[in-house]
């Protein structure tokens, strides 16, 4: 389902301001539409931006990608990996790199890269390794209107801030009335713009619509399967950061997610401990 824009939102977001993408981002862009793109072309592009080149290799060496021996070079990723593979990664690596440009925003990647490698994991321990790029990527991105925002609106911080404590459901609806969109919206937008594929940008706009999302057909089976491993994933990180806020956001989606993926209590518990022991070794 397509996502829908208020009259008001349009009126509104034409003032906010959405990162373009990057030389990079655009080059690699180019080579994708090709039949059969040039991996040293890609390569290429990725290595001459130094800052994009470095946070590939430290993503594809992180617990979500795990190798058995180190990949040293931009080249070597590409070869090993794949263009396929590696598309998301960059993708997601220039959005941080575009919006990293708030002092509240060190925390917010950190934790945004573990919902990211945490829910490739999940991916893997559900079967759903087909899935495993895609939902590194919306890890990455499910956050991503929280920093146009916080660019945007002068006090958007102190909604920013009470989220450590406070749980998403309800501080959407502080900034529907507050500022007449949400950050959900904002980030559909931008995922858009830099050429999500648009199932991803769907899951971006529905992630904190916690009333009966997995029972209605506002996202297909796919779109409920990505969805549902950013929610564990997010689940995993929240343990961390913030624990009783995610817990809040975790009760409201997991009778639905259990009985989505058919998991229970104990087949849950036993996939959570075995995921945080594997990334607390990195």
């Amino acid at each position: 389902m397509a996502i829908v824009i208020t009259k008001a939102e349009k009126q509104l977001l034409q003032s906010v301001s959405i990162p373009p993408r990057p030389e990079t981002l655009l080059k690699i862009s180019a080579e994708a539409k090709k039949d059969e793109p040039d991996v040293s072309v890609v390569a290429e592009a990725i290595a001459a931006d130094m800052g994009i080149s470095a946070a590939v290799l430290q993503v594809v060496n992180s617990a979500a990608f795990r190798r058995v021996r180190e990949i040293e070079s931009i080249q070597q990723a590409v070869m090993t990996l794949g263009f396929r593979r590696v598309f998301p990664i960059v993708r997601a690596v220039a959005l941080k790199s575009a919006l990293s440009n708030h002092a509240l925003l060190e925390n917010f990647w950190d934790y945004n890269e573990r919902v990211a490698a945490a829910s490739v994991l999940v991916a893997e321990r559900l079967g759903k390794n087909p899935l495993r790029d895609h939902v590194y990527m919306l890890g990455l991105f499910q956050g991503a209107g929280i920093p146009v925002m916080l660019a945007a609106f002068d006090d958007y911080d102190t909604i920013f801030e009470r989220s450590q404590d406070e749980s998403w459901d309800q501080l959407l609806k502080e900034e529907r009335e507050r500022y007449q969109t949400t950050h959900t919206t904002v980030g559909a937008l931008l995922a858009q713009q830099w050429r999500l594929p648009k199932l991803l940008v769907e899951v971006i706009y529905y992630l904190h619509e916690e009333e009966g999302i997995f029972e209605s057909d506002d996202l297909d089976a796919l779109g409920l399967d990505l969805l549902g491993v950013v929610k564990i994933g997010r689940y995993i990180a929240d343990q961390q950061e913030r624990q009783e806020a995610g817990r809040q956001e975790w009760l409201s989606v997991q009778d639905a997610v259990l009985n989505h993926f058919q998991l229970d209590d104990y087949q849950l518990e036993e996939m959570l401990s075995e995921i945080n022991e594997e990334l607390n070794e990195h």
